[in-house]
Order: C-alpha cells, then structure tokens, then sequence
C-alpha cells in the first residue's frame, strides 16, 4: 500500500462531476468529494494527475454555514454524497450546473432554469445493490459477513446496515439475507453483489449474484421465511467486476414487479430497465407529454427507449421504440402484448444503426445513456429535420453539446430540470426542440 498524500486548500465551488474544485500549493486543481464551496479542508488524495488530483475530505477545519450532518454519516460518500447540504443547497446548485454547461457550450436557455423536486429527499429509491465484506471473528475461527458499498476514491469498502435512500423494506430485506448467510459457510470473497428492488407498494425481490457455483446456499423454506415475494441465486463469472447473469442456479417464487406509470401497468424483471424514482418521473413524464401532438396524430420515435416507459406512456397509438439491449425490448415487447398496442414497434438495434426511422415526418423522443446523442443521430435529425425533438438527459453537459449542433436548425421551445436522485450530484434535464 502506497504511503498517503493530504493537502490543505480552499474549495471554491461545485462543478459538474460533483465535486468541490480547490487549487494546490503547485497549482494543480483538486476535484474533492465530501466538502462545500469556502470551506478550508484537509483532504486525502485519492488520484494523481499532471494537470489535477482528486481527493476526499477527511476534516473540515472552516466549515460552510451550509453544511448539516449527513444522515448516513459513515456511508454517504459512496452513495449519496450531496448529504452534506441541505435540499435547498441542492436544487441551487443543480440548477447552477445546468446553466453552466448550456453557457460552456455557447447555448442560452430561454428561461430561468427550475428543478422540479417532489420535496422527498430520502427512502426514495426502488432498487440497491449491495456488496459484502468479511472480517475474522474475535477468535479468528471464521468470517463475519456484512453488507457493504464501495469506498468512494479507493477499492476498500464501508459496512452499511442499509441506505437512507432506499424505501426502507430494501434494508429490512436486506438484513435479513445478510443474517441468514451468515449461518451459511459462506464467505464474502465467494458472493458478488445482493441486488433488491420493490415496486411502489413494497413488495421486495431479491438477486444473489456468486462467484462460486454453491449448490443450495439457500433452501426453499429458508427463502419463503424472508420478507420477500420472490428472489434468484446467480452464477456471476467472477473475472467480470459486473453483477451479470452467467447462470441462474435456484428461483424462488417470481422475481417480476410490476408497477402503474401515468396510468400505464408495466412488468419489470429485478434486474431489468426502469426508473428508481418513479413519481418525480412522473412529472416528467406528464411534461413531456404536453409536448406530443396528439390533435395532428403524428407518428412518434422513441430512441434509446428502455423497456417503453416514455413511449408507451405518451407516445400515442402509433409509436416505433428503439432500444439496444435485448432483455429490455424483450420487457417492452411482453408490455405491449399486455397492453394490446398493436401500432407499436419494438426495435431491438442500437439508435445510430436504426436511422433509417428518423423519417423527418414523426416527434423524436431521445432519453440517451450519459454520453449523450450519438454523432450520426444528430446528423440524421438535421438531415430530416423532423418538427420537434424532446429530450430527456442525465446528463446536462453532453445535453448542452447536441443541442449546440442541433440549433443550426432548431429552436429550444421549452426546459426542465428535474431531481430524480436527490441528495447526489445527477441531474435530469428536458429539453424541447422545435425546427425554425
């Protein structure tokens, strides 16, 4: 293990990854996690580059007047690491962020930018994943096991009892696995991740994913006696770091939820595509909507669609959604069974191989993964140059770059923001485009 580095600076503000910006002594600008603009801190640094290090606070020797204790004291930097601030920091600041990269990229948005906020700020989210982490026991004869999460700047992981972000049936449920295990000889380098997921009204399901092929880690009554309506033991390759099916050993009970978005009923596999804060997308949802013409009855394109929960929810009758990853369209194809759409068509390809449906004659709906538009879609939009573009992102500053290109063409007509994941940095942001 390498000697430790700590530095004392001044942090100025926030930007957009997240983090607190300070300067070195040398000159180098520090991305620091766990501290507030004007705050003099001590940090640990966590990475070293020429131009820049990252780090984390480890004390605060001039606090902000804004700083409050986070509820997660021992644990928020892994997963919620705006809990330092209180929620009306938050949306300022998110709001802030957003302004900046539409101005990096040379684009001014219309109006004042507002984020929507449903006021909850924690016990919001639907699904968690967690990992696991053993120590000896006094005597040394064997492991204690213990949920964890990742240590934010470093490969060591915190013990957690749970999250403060997740609906609190995901924790109890939680436990309760972690206390069964350990009646288990079973150690924490042989599991991978626990993964649980309720729908809106608390019904929890559960995957085990494994390292190690272990024939009946759990038994059937064992399963049935958790507060759980079903779960899976899985066979996970231990040579990926990703929590994905290699093999599912043992099923419990169904480990489909289902839940009800703007009216619509969607199934979902545990592991699946859907939103952990569904009534803030709710109200994005119910925005763009305003968005669709549905008196003129034009045909909508639904890119980067996931399982169809924008399409199928606001899309009108005939609606051609495009996703690439093949379980959610298999999840979107079952929905549209269930929901009797027949005008609907579920494209398993990705968005930039599937051009040829930008027809220029249909709204475009686009929800991109971070990254943002791919360069050939945006080429195919201002080619066809269809009369309105929403888009929804989770990502503001690869947002403010397309829209920068697509302005050679298009208008912004309307823009939202929305906190879908309080107490963290993520931000969603709507965009309507009009062509000129």
């Amino acid at each position: 293990m390498g000697k430790q580095i700590f530095e004392t600076l001044r942090l100025e503000k926030i930007v957009g990854g997240g983090q607190a910006l300070g300067a070195m002594n040398d000159g180098r600008k520090a991305f620091v996690w766990g501290g507030l603009p004007g705050e003099l801190v001590k940090i640990r640094i966590t990475k070293k580059k020429s131009h820049f290090v990252e780090g984390v606070v480890t004390e605060v020797l001039e606090k902000s007047p804004e700083r409050i204790m986070p509820r997660d004291e021992n644990s928020y930097l892994s997963t919620s690491p705006w809990q330092i601030m209180p929620l009306s920091s938050e949306q300022t600041y998110k709001a802030n962020l957003i302004e900046e990269a539409f101005r990096l990229h040379g684009v001014m948005l219309p109006e004042k930018i507002d984020v929507f906020t449903d006021g909850v700020e924690f016990n919001y989210r639907n699904k968690v994943e967690f990992s696991w982490f053993g120590d000896k026991t006094d005597n040394g004869t064997r492991e204690t096991l213990d949920l964890a999460f990742f240590k934010r700047g470093s490969k060591g992981k915190v013990v957690v009892e749970g999250t403060s972000l997740a609906h609190p049936n995901i924790n109890k449920l939680a436990i309760e696995i972690r206390n069964l295990l350990r009646t288990k000889p079973v150690t924490a380098r042989q599991l991978k991740t626990l993964l649980i997921r309720t729908d809106q009204q608390g019904n929890a399901v559960w995957q085990l994913y494994i390292k190690d092929r272990l024939a009946d880690l759990i038994s059937k009554e064992e399963a049935t006696q958790l507060s759980a309506k079903g779960s899976e033991i899985i066979y996970s390759d231990p040579k990926s770091p990703a929590s994905r099916v290699t093999e599912r050993l043992n099923k419990f009970g169904g480990t489909t939820l289902t839940d009800t978005i703007l009216g619509v009923t969607f199934n979902y596999a545990c592991e699946g595509f859907f939103q952990v804060n569904i009534p803030v997308y709710e109200k994005a949802l119910s925005d763009m909507r305003d968005w669709i013409d549905h008196e003129n009855n034009l045909p909508t394109l639904d890119l980067y669609s996931g399982v169809g929960t924008i399409g199928l929810t606001i899309g009108g009758d005939d609606i051609t959604l495009v996703e690439i990853n093949e379980h959610a369209v298999a999840e979107m194809q079952r929905n549209i069974t269930k929901l009797n759409r027949a005008n609907a068509k579920a494209i398993l390809a990705p968005s930039e191989k599937s051009l040829e449906y930008i027809t220029g004659e249909q709204i475009v709906i686009v929800d991109p993964p971070r990254a943002g538009l791919h360069a050939d879609v945006v080429r195919r939009l201002l080619e066809t140059t269809p009369p309105r573009i929403i888009y929804l992102s989770c990502n503001p500053v690869t947002q403010a770059r397309d829209v920068s290109l697509l302005q050679e063409k298009y208008e912004i007509t309307h823009h939202q923001g929305y906190n879908f994941f309080p107490r963290t940095p993520h931000i969603e942001h709507l965009v309507v485009l009009d062509k000129k």
